[in-house]
């Protein structure tokens, strides 16, 4: 399992396992954190996921595809590390990963 951190934006942290080859979305979901709201369930036709991965992360997560930027546009507060959980896939490469919540999802 993959522990995956979720801190939302009072500083809450949640610690979370997620299973390889879901989604970062799905874990969140799986494990109750708030403020992941996923209204689509991960078929990246809303920006509810929206979450906020730590700088030292972002690379190892990958970019945002052309698909998921524009969904972006949707999201209040997108920064440069913003991404849609859904579409990060957990795999052993993401062990440790922390990412953030946003104040509010769309």
């Amino acid at each position: 399992m993959t522990k995956i951190t979720f801190i939302e934006s009072d500083g809450t942290r949640h610690e979370t396992e997620g299973q390889n080859g879901a989604t970062v979305m799905e874990t969140a979901i799986m494990n109750g954190v708030p403020g992941v709201v996923a209204e689509c369930g991960g078929a990246c036709t809303c920006a509810t996921c929206h979450v906020y991965v730590e700088p030292d992360w972002f690379e190892a997560t990958g970019g945002p595809s052309m698909m998921e930027e524009d969904m972006l546009d949707f999201a209040f507060d997108v920064r440069d590390t913003s991404r849609l959980s859904c579409q990060i896939k957990v795999s052993d490469a993401l062990d440790g990963l922390v990412v953030r919540v946003p104040d509010r999802q769309g």
